[in-house]
């Protein structure tokens, strides 16, 4: 299989007024950070194009970002896939993250208003329904909301980008371990976020992305090892 099928209204580019390449560009992104193409799976620029009902350039253009951004990898013949991780991958995405976005949650303690925070604190109550109801594409999306939704209060735009494309690297992998052991195991310190967004401690807010990052990734590499 050359691609895996999602739903029509996520796998189709949109009829936007942004360039052909962006649209594409975005749609494969969201696939792979949510884990619609499963890490080591090969897909082809053909099944790409049909798939999205896009040309062959625009889908190139696309996935040569991808590549840069390390989120696939060109396996020769016109195929690329989403890469595997190894222990090593995570333990250093774990060093990263923590330093990259403790920082980013420090500095946007002092920015966030207190709609903001309950803005926050609504994405985590549907979060915390995902992981009731087992939803692991919906938990997968909303994680990923409001860590965006944080950072983007940081006014750290060379931060997030270097963020994002972290979260391109392991979303794929946590959707295979969300897959395998369902949403409810997973850590979740982002109560302990809010309450200290409330109480503008920015140390205490970067201590709890800190633990929230270290417990999801340390859980994900257990998962890869014993698989």
């Amino acid at each position: 299989m050359d691609l895996i099928k999602n739903k029509a209204s996520s796998s189709k580019v949109d009829g936007g007024k942004r360039p052909a390449h962006e649209q594409v560009y975005q749609t494969l992104k969201s696939q792979i950070m949510y884990g619609d193409l499963v890490p080591g799976q090969p897909v082809t620029i053909q099944g790409l194009t049909e798939s999205l009902g896009v040309g062959m350039t625009p889908v190139r253009e696309a996935i040569r970002r991808l590549i840069s951004d390390g989120a696939l990898v060109f396996q020769g013949n016109r195929r690329v896939s989403v890469p595997l991780l190894s222990g090593t991958d995570v333990e250093q995405m774990i060093f990263a993250r923590i330093s990259i976005e403790s920082e980013l949650s420090r500095r946007a303690t002092a920015n966030l208003e207190p709609a903001d925070i309950d803005q926050l604190e609504k994405l985590d109550q549907r979060l915390d329904q995902t992981i009731t109801d087992g939803d692991v594409s919906g938990y997968l999306r909303l994680n990923h909301q409001f860590h965006e939704t944080l950072y983007a209060h940081a006014d750290a735009p060379i931060l997030n980008d270097l963020a994002e494309r972290l979260w391109l690297r392991f979303g794929p992998s946590l959707r295979v371990v969300c897959g395998r052991f369902g949403t409810h195991s997973l850590p979740d310190r982002h109560k302990d976020i809010i309450a200290s967004l409330r109480a503008k401690d920015a140390e205490k807010v970067a201590k709890a992305t800190a633990q929230d990052i270290e417990q999801g990734m340390e859980l994900m590499s257990d998962a890869l090892i014993s698989a």
